[in-house]
């Protein structure tokens, strides 16, 4: 069963240091939860957490440079910049740190904003996440191809042409239908376009052991994008991470396998934060 995603709530736009905007949509107080979606996605994709998560903590899930109404990248930003913005984005919403959670690309940025960042990261959960394409000849020159279709074929085409390698086999229409609508709404091509390039010139491999978060790194079986096989090599360099692997789930698992991606990040973050753990 899918989530009514009218409990959503409305984005609110904060202005960033030198003026940027950024998109996000909040519920919630308490620990703070960030939440950073992928390239051809933006913070509607987050629609369970928000529904489940409803009291406890306050989520914070932000549309990035470029999609839904944030700002378009004023230049060609790299990886840095994305963390950075983020870090400012707590805090705008008056945080210190907090939980981060990121889909695929969002998880770049996220393990970026840990090794940047670190004492604004709580904890890190990296969902159907990579470590990076730069040294993926084959996916890097992918990316042309799909920031072309993107742009001669329009949102609802492509993301109606991708939809089904992103969720599990038996992933119901309605889903399906709410991912593109989702992209349709909030898919800018100025903003797919950044985002992708920051993918292509990363490789978080030699760097992974800096993470010195609590991490748990979650992908589907099913996931036909970033796949087990790069999860668990994320899981392998951070020290100490956990690694989950969803029977029946795709590559926007926080969407396709929603109750068990809830379900331990709830726990991941009760577990830290019983322990008393303050950051230093």
């Amino acid at each position: 069963m899918v989530v009514d995603t009218t409990v959503l709530p409305s984005p609110a736009l904060y202005t960033l240091p030198g003026g940027a905007r950024v998109g996000a949509r909040t519920k919630g107080r308490g620990r703070a939860v960030l939440l950073l979606h992928g390239v051809g996605s933006a913070s509607a994709s987050f629609w369970a957490q928000f529904e489940t998560f409803n009291h406890e903590f306050e989520l914070i899930a932000w549309d990035a440079f470029g999609y839904g109404d944030s700002s378009d990248p004023a230049a060609e930003p790299c990886l840095d910049d994305y963390a950075a913005a983020a870090a400012a984005l707590l805090d705008a919403r008056g945080h210190e740190d907090a939980h981060v959670v990121g889909v695929s690309w969002g998880g770049v940025v996220a393990t970026r904003l840990a090794m940047r960042h670190p004492k604004r990261v709580r904890t890190l959960a990296l969902v159907s996440s990579t470590y990076g394409r730069k040294n993926n000849a084959a996916v890097r020159e992918g990316f042309g191809s799909r920031i072309a279709a993107l742009e001669r074929d329009g949102v609802r085409l492509w993301a109606q042409a991708r939809v089904d390698r992103q969720v599990s086999r038996h992933a119901s229409l309605e889903l399906r239908r709410r991912i593109v609508e989702n992209a349709v709404a909030s898919v800018r091509l100025p903003g797919f376009t950044a985002a992708t390039r920051t993918l292509a010139d990363t490789d978080h491999r030699p760097a992974l052991d800096a993470v010195q978060a609590s991490t748990i790194v979650l992908c589907g079986d099913q996931d036909e994008i970033t796949g087990p096989a790069e999860s668990r090599v994320l899981a392998d360099g951070i020290s100490g991470a956990e690694f989950l692997l969803v029977p029946g789930g795709g590559h926007l698992l926080n969407q396709d396998q929603s109750g068990v991606v809830n379900a331990a990040l709830n726990r991941h973050w009760h577990l830290f934060d019983s322990h008393g753990v303050e950051l230093i």
